[in-house]
């Protein structure tokens, strides 16, 4: 099994590369630029390479960038939709100046509008953002949501619709996240519902088109609708139920990222941990002992 976490750039983008590796990580998913701002300096031909060297002196692959929190692709605002194009645009452009291999996007909120309205922007803003660029290897990945307020992408027929909808534009696929997977009403904490998770997932999106999936407990109930991220093991899909995920045979081939809180220094190595125990776990009754 493939596993990593979300490193931080404070500092510098290498920064994000050495606390990887420092971790223990075989991947990683880092922001490119400040999360919460709308326009970001392209960085400089020596920084890039100096992370391009560290990230395959690591060995750390494959590379995962997340878009920034302010982007809506499916705005009905024409001039919220414009920025976010632009900013999208330029997570594009350095996602390939670092050699990153996926660019994981949030599809969006609708807002006061229809869900297939706000598809229909989401498509049509990611072919904009993407014209004419060299992707250079890179593939966007449409990020699954839990459906809070207005977000699309709270099934995965919305993330397929959307996929399906640019794939002969730009290379795209999919990330699946497994609490948002939970708060928006899919049972993968059980046997059965796993299962039948996975058929609905790959009668629509496909598990082929799968690149990434971020490894995420829940803090919150079962189709809660709510994004709260818990430790591993710690939340409402628990730790039996991590252990049928990550070593199931569909999935334990796709690279983990955790997302996990970070509320005690230590808490991102402990989760990565816990999930390699759980990959080498065969019984059905869990020994590894919890984060806390």
């Amino acid at each position: 099994m493939k596993a990593g976490v979300h490193t931080s750039i404070a500092g510098s983008l290498e920064n994000a590369a050495n606390r990887a590796h420092k971790i223990g990580c075989d991947t990683f998913q880092m922001f490119s630029a400040n999360p919460r701002g709308w326009f970001s300096r392209k960085p400089s031909a020596e920084s890039c390479a100096r992370f391009r060297e560290l990230r395959e002196a690591y060995d750390l692959a494959p590379l995962v960038i997340h878009d920034n929190y302010l982007i809506n692709l499916a705005s009905p605002s024409s001039s919220i939709r414009r920025k976010s194009v632009a900013a999208f645009r330029g997570e594009i452009e350095r996602a390939v100046l670092l050699g990153a291999d996926f660019l994981v996007a949030h599809p969006g909120s609708a807002r006061e509008t229809k869900p297939s309205a706000a598809i229909r922007n989401c498509v049509e803003s990611l072919r904009q953002a993407a014209s004419g660029l060299p992707m250079n290897g890179l593939t966007i990945l449409i990020e699954n949501t839990a459906g809070q307020g207005s977000a699309i992408g709270r099934s995965f027929e919305e993330v397929a619709e959307i996929i399906h909808g640019v794939e002969n534009d730009l290379p795209v696929g999919a990330c699946i996240d497994t609490a948002h997977c939970f708060a928006a009403g899919y049972r993968i904490d059980t046997a059965k519902g796993l299962k039948e998770t996975l058929q609905v997932l790959d009668g629509t999106i496909g598990l082929n088109r799968v690149k990434v999936i971020h490894a995420n407990d829940s803090k919150t109930d079962f189709e809660s609708h709510s994004d709260r991220h818990e430790h591993i093991g710690k939340g409402k899909i628990g730790l039996e139920g991590f252990r049928r995920i990550v070593r199931h045979p569909k999935l334990r081939d796709i690279p983990f990222i955790c997302e996990t809180p970070i509320d005690r220094p230590g808490d991102d190595k402990r989760n990565l941990n816990v999930m390699r125990k759980l990959a080498r776990q065969r019984s059905s009754r869990p020994k590894v002992k919890g984060l806390r």
